[in-house]
């Protein structure tokens, strides 16, 4: 088959075109190369299989004709490309807008005008629910708990699109949905939690898993935004990847569905107060972390309820915390000059 990806020079794209091309898949990467380690994924893409062996077409998801030219004759869109931090939507509204609303847009209608009627499957985030205010949040020593969600947060739960990047994201997310009801265009919402894994430049602020270990390894200052018992679900990019590969083997199933995909209850992490931890077992040395105001948006606590992809896709978890985040140390260990 021949898959488009937008973002697939990304963390989470990047990942998914080795899985493609190393089964032997056709693929194109979309993407405008911006994100810091964009440039470095696509040479480790090229070192492990060829310069050949991928299209790449250097462009933006808010270029319409561009984005309908490159989706002719492809059977699967992965749409991964977007603004991902919720501050820098704050202070670039207009610019997350367009990438994340916009370019959604765009890539629904190149995937509708183009007569085939390929597959498309969109990331979505864990966000589209807002700060979640009227949850019942426990505080226990290290981390916040659900007091009357024992599985996590269902699909079923109110949307509340809090901070431009929640209102871009959740706006993306329901357009997929409805142009799965309106124009039978057989598309997935997933509304992703916490992905970390190989190949994520994480920064401040986006893609924490990632930027603490980075600046663990480098002896670069680490600033916990909250009280650091904020409570996430993590999801090893393997299993991720997994979930993607589900829904479209079940497009038949699935088709304009929704589905929450994290780490679910067994994997979930207070962001310093557990994680913080851990990361001085793998290091060896104290770490220290200076302490800063709570973040628009920020959840105390958000765990994916995952019993709808489990029964929809017979997808699990299979790469627990502890071991996910150790291959991500000794990755970032023995690849510390991407990062210099």
């Amino acid at each position: 088959m021949h898959y488009l990806i937008t973002g697939g020079a990304g963390f989470i794209g990047s990942n998914y075109v080795y899985r493609l091309l190393k089964r032997g898949e056709r693929v194109t990467i979309f993407d405008n190369l911006s994100r810091r380690g964009a440039t470095a994924n696509l040479d480790w893409l090229r070192e492990t299989f060829g310069n050949t062996a991928f299209t790449l077409i250097h462009g933006d998801v808010r270029d319409a004709t561009l984005l309908a030219t490159s989706a002719r004759d492809v059977d699967v869109i992965f749409h991964l490309a977007s603004q991902v931090a919720v501050t820098t939507s704050v202070s670039h509204p207009r610019e997350d807008f367009e990438t994340n609303v916009t370019g959604t847009f765009n890539v629904l209608e190149a995937a509708r005008l183009v007569g085939n009627h390929p597959v498309v499957i969109f990331a979505s985030t864990n966000k589209v629910y807002g700060g979640m205010e009227s949850l019942i949040v426990e505080e226990h020593e290290t981390r916040y708990a659900y007091r009357d969600y024992p599985y996590g947060i269902p699909e079923t739960y109110p949307l509340d699109f809090h901070s431009p990047y929640g209102c871009s994201k959740g706006a993306g997310d329901q357009y997929v949905r409805d142009y799965a009801r309106i124009y039978n265009l057989p598309t997935v919402v997933f509304r992703q939690s916490c992905i970390y894994g190989p190949r994520q430049f994480g920064v401040e602020d986006q893609g924490w898993v990632a930027w603490f270990v980075i600046a663990a390894v480098l002896g670069r200052p680490i600033t916990i935004y909250g009280d650091g018992k904020q409570v996430r679900d993590l999801l090893y990019i393997e299993d991720l990847l997994d979930a993607y590969d589900a829904a479209v083997a079940n497009i038949n199933r699935v088709a304009g569905q929704i589905f929450n995909v994290g780490g679910g209850t067994a994997n979930q992490l207070s962001v310093w107060r557990e994680f913080g931890p851990l990361l001085e077992r793998l290091t060896g040395r104290e770490i220290p972390a200076r302490q800063s105001g709570w973040r628009p948006g920020d959840q105390r606590i958000f765990v994916a309820d995952i019993r709808k992809a489990a029964a929809y896709l017979a997808w699990r978890p299979q790469i627990g915390v502890e071991e996910g985040i150790t291959r991500l140390y000794h990755w970032v260990v023995e690849n510390r000059a991407l990062f210099t």
